[in-house]
């Protein structure tokens, strides 16, 4: 690209001045997207009184704005399809003399960005807190630049996990058998204390130092695709870090939510969807904040609901990614998120967004998915979302003694639910995740109900999703606490006595639930059934419960067992779908065949899991 004589000169002359800038955001953008405007958020010194040019064969200036403060610019570009890459010169003036220019990148898309493909059915999820997982770069644990140090011995504080102790680590989690992985944040979270976990987000715009570099992140995402394994990231849109740089200096003051006295949100989720709730419960639910430290975004504001937008387009273009979980999403303003999906989607039309919706009604989780006709109308793009109610019902069903006679009755019953959902194949279905006690402490360490929950969301409809070290029994009992649920991954430290990685000094315990959790998932890869297979699921009985998925090319059963005894199971009432079959392959126990002819004994406590032939 020639650049004009004029543009050269205000080059050289930029040379001349002191004037720099603090902030360019996004700070490079790509041609030939649909997304063709990008706002671009000017910060430096009295940034609001300088007037702006382009000079660039392709790219228009269409617009320049100012809100409050006198240290921004927001700067509307457009960039035609026929655009070549390179560096635009905005050139800023003062009173007619220039003060600085900025040469701002368009970059060329890499190939394939225009159709990345999401997550869906046939994946398996494994979800990483990152600085909990395996530490691979201890150059990186203290920053003088950053507030917070290295505490390992502080359940909540920084313990050294990053970025490049997870790629070091791919093809042990490839060898489980997963397909993608779903990284709690990495953007940087610059706050005093409890900055571990990621969600106090003090820069939109760059991996937290402690984890590495955005270069970093980008080749942990193109090491995962090299190994067909996706990379799921975890935004937030609802709320910032209370020091993130821009909170010393708010674009305008209705850039976050602010109230006469701090108010927190009442997590009163239903107000969305109550017909009688009142106005001032929704807006507490909206607009309050999470906690003190998390200043509540108002994507009311249009600049800012720009920002955000674009922020989740860049990363998804830069990295490369399989999917967005976006936290806490019924808690900004909903038209906005509405609008977000929309714009994800456009721009990427196969691409999955799963939203974090917690809680036990399916009726407000069903609310917010793409294609669910509604009674007020409201629709969104939202494709998937983290099925909670499912959750809550199948730890119930295991825990319950009450059910012990029908047995797993509460599962059975939560799907009924699933005519409420626009497309319940779509939900990510979980025993555990980051806000939780892990499934082996709600199963009181029942390691035999530990099997039949890791075979139940091996097969159910929907997207599994298992939480990093669920594969070695890692628990928190006796705590509820955040900080120990999320502990370190033995063997991701130096010095670790125990390691989960390379097995050493594992219990056997651990041992068979590792070789369990990799069974299951290995043949959850070719298992078309579970990818795209119907559902069809017989009444608990006397402490068993059935259920089927199939398609034209395969049929499986799954038989989960809650007595305390053998038990005879009889095949006559699932003549419907057994019909014409006489036996099953037993996926779990190599080389072992079992007749349709017959009853199944079954052993105590045990599920299985059978390819029907």
């Amino acid at each position: 690209m020639r650049f004009s004589l004029f543009s050269w000169l205000l080059l050289a002359l930029t040379s001349l001045t002191a004037q720099t800038l603090q902030h360019v955001e996004p700070p490079n953008w790509w041609v030939g997207m649909q997304h063709s405007t990008v706002q671009v958020m000017i910060h430096g010194a009295g940034a609001a009184e300088w007037q702006a040019g382009v000079d660039y064969s392709g790219v228009a200036l269409r617009e320049t704005s100012r809100l409050q403060s006198d240290n921004y610019l927001f700067l509307t570009l457009s960039i035609d399809a026929t655009t070549e890459p390179g560096e635009v010169p905005i050139v800023f003036s003062k009173n007619g003399e220039i003060v600085l220019t900025h040469r701002y990148p368009l970059h060329a898309r890499t190939a394939g960005r225009a159709n990345l493909q999401g997550f869906d059915a046939t994946d398996a999820i494994y979800l990483i807190t990152p600085d909990r997982f395996a530490n691979g770069d201890m150059t990186n644990d203290e920053m003088s630049t950053l507030k917070e140090g290295i505490d390992r011995k502080n359940p909540g504080g920084r313990h050294g996990g990053d970025i490049a102790g997870i790629r070091q680590h791919l093809d042990y989690i490839e060898d489980l058998g997963f397909t993608a992985i779903w990284l709690n944040p990495l953007l940087e979270n610059d706050m005093e204390t409890y900055s571990y976990h990621g969600y106090s987000t003090t820069d939109f715009y760059r991996v937290d130092p402690r984890f590495g570099s955005n270069e970093d992140y980008r080749q942990l995402a193109e090491s995962a695709r090299a190994k067909d394994m996706g990379l799921i990231m975890d935004m937030i849109v609802n709320h910032c870090g209370l020091n993130h740089w821009w909170m010393n200096d708010l674009p305008s003051t209705d850039w976050v939510n602010q109230w006469p006295s701090y108010t927190e949100t009442n997590h009163r989720k239903t107000v969305i969807q109550d017909p009688y709730a009142s106005e001032i419960d929704r807006k507490v639910f909206t607009d309050g904040w999470f906690v003190p430290t998390m200043p509540d975004l108002n994507q009311r504001n249009p600049y800012l609901a720009t920002y955000l937008t674009q922020n989740a387009i860049w990363w998804i273009e830069y990295l490369g990614l399989t999917g967005i979980r976006m936290d806490t999403y019924p808690y900004p303003d909903m038209e906005y998120m509405a609008a977000w999906t929309e714009a994800v989607m456009t721009e990427y039309p196969d691409f999955n967004v799963v939203g974090e919706e917690w809680y036990s009604e399916p009726a407000i989780v069903a609310y917010w998915q793409r294609d669910k006709e509604n009674p007020n109308g409201y629709t969104s793009d939202l494709r998937s979302l983290m099925d909670f109610p499912l959750q809550i019902a199948v730890t119930d069903a295991f825990v319950n003694e009450e059910s012990f006679g029908e047995g797993l009755v509460e599962a059975y019953e939560a799907l009924a639910h699933d005519f409420l959902y626009a497309d319940p194949m779509e939900l990510v279905i979980f025993p555990d995740n980051h806000d939780m006690s892990r499934i082996f402490t709600q199963v009181n360490e029942d390691y035999d109900w530990f099997k039949q929950v890791l075979l139940y969301y091996a097969t159910m409809r929907g997207v599994p999703q298992f939480y990093y070290g669920t594969e070695i029994l890692m628990g928190n009992p006796g705590t509820t606490a955040h900080g120990v649920i999320r502990s370190d991954f033995p063997g991701g430290w130096p010095g670790d006595r125990r390691n989960g990685f390379t097995n050493e000094k594992l219990s056997d315990q651990q041992l068979a639930a590792k070789a369990y959790t990799k069974k299951l998932l290995q043949w959850r890869k070719t298992a078309t059934a579970v990818h795209n297979g119907q559902l069809l699921h017989f009444a608990p009985e006397e402490g068993v419960y059935v259920y089927f998925r199939y398609n034209d090319a395969q049929k499986i059963m799954v038989v989960l067992n809650k007595n305390e005894e053998v038990t005879e199971l009889k095949l006559d009432r699932f003549r419907e779908i057994l019909a014409g079959h006489t036996s099953a392959q037993d996926v779990l126990s190599a080389g072992k065949t079992w007749s349709l002819d017959a009853p199944i004994t079954l052993a105590p406590r045990t599920g299985l899991l059978l390819t029907v032939e």
